[in-house]
């Protein structure tokens, strides 16, 4: 049997713990090869560069071992090794462990969430891996269980890779798992998970700056039952599969008698 290959990013940086305990508990599963951003690129999307060249050097990595750290996004990251500087198609992408959760309509801000939709726009089966650490990272979280966790997918959906073509599956871990296994559930994807609003203030010269931020909303409405915003406030496990294809089909039919208004054909 040809050996299996895991491609691994995160949009936390080459030298986050959550990559570092990523690649070592997929390491147990197949060949995994590093490539992954110079720096945090958190909220960064599907960002990709097209205006500049970019760079690629080998680096050694936490743990000794060599990988690739890029001057580009994480969809740069997934882009560049599987546009030819990786030896070997991969079977899988795996992006993470993200350093906060990816839920609810806001997983379309995420970079973590757009390395694996990079992973799937080339046809490979992808997970984004995130892991609640609250609002405030503790540099000693503990990343073990959501990057066990992740071997086993991994070794399942190469035992079975039973995904269409499109799909993603988006994982995220609740807060407080050491020493204890959660259920899993899967779900869909829900709501508003954060609440944002505009901080204002001058800087030094006497100029305004505005900055903006937000904070986890902490009541889950009853709507968000089977959401992966209610798996994660009820300590579970939760894995959404996400489509590339955001069409909207059950409105195509609806909005036919658009086509009828001259707006519509332009005259």
């Amino acid at each position: 049997m040809p050996e299996r290959l895991i491609l691994i990013t995160n949009d936390d940086g080459v030298n986050a713990p959550g990559l570092m305990a990523l690649k070592e508990e997929l390491g147990h599963v197949a060949r995994v090869e590093v490539y992954a951003p110079d720096r945090n690129w958190s909220a960064a999307s599907r960002t990709m560069t097209f205006h500049k060249p970019l760079r690629v050097d080998r680096v050694q990595l936490l743990d000794g071992t060599v990988g690739h750290v890029t001057s580009g996004t994480p969809s740069d990251c997934v882009s560049l090794a599987l546009l030819g500087l990786l030896d070997t198609r991969p079977n899988l992408v795996v992006s993470g462990i993200n350093a906060g959760l990816n839920v609810g309509q806001d997983i379309t801000y995420s970079g973590t969430v757009a390395a694996a939709m990079e992973g799937v726009r080339s046809g490979i089966p992808s997970v984004a891996m995130s892991l609640d650490v609250g609002v405030d990272p503790r540099p000693d979280a503990d990343y073990g269980l959501a990057a066990r966790f992740a071997a086993k997918l991994a070794a399942f959906l190469l035992e079975n890779p039973s995904l269409p073509k499109g799909i993603l599956l988006n994982v995220n871990v609740p807060a407080g798992t050491r020493g204890r296994n959660p259920q899993v559930k899967l779900t869909r994807l829900g709501g508003l998970a954060y609440k944002n609003y505009l901080v204002t203030g001058k800087d030094p010269r006497g100029r305004s700056y505005y900055w903006i931020t937000g904070d986890p909303l902490t009541d889950v409405p009853p709507e968000e039952e089977g959401t992966d915003i209610w798996a994660i406030a009820n300590g579970l496990i939760s894995i959404t599969p996400i489509h590339l294809d955001m069409t909207e089909y059950s409105l195509l039919e609806k909005l036919e008698g658009w086509e009828n208004h001259p707006w519509f054909s332009g005259d």
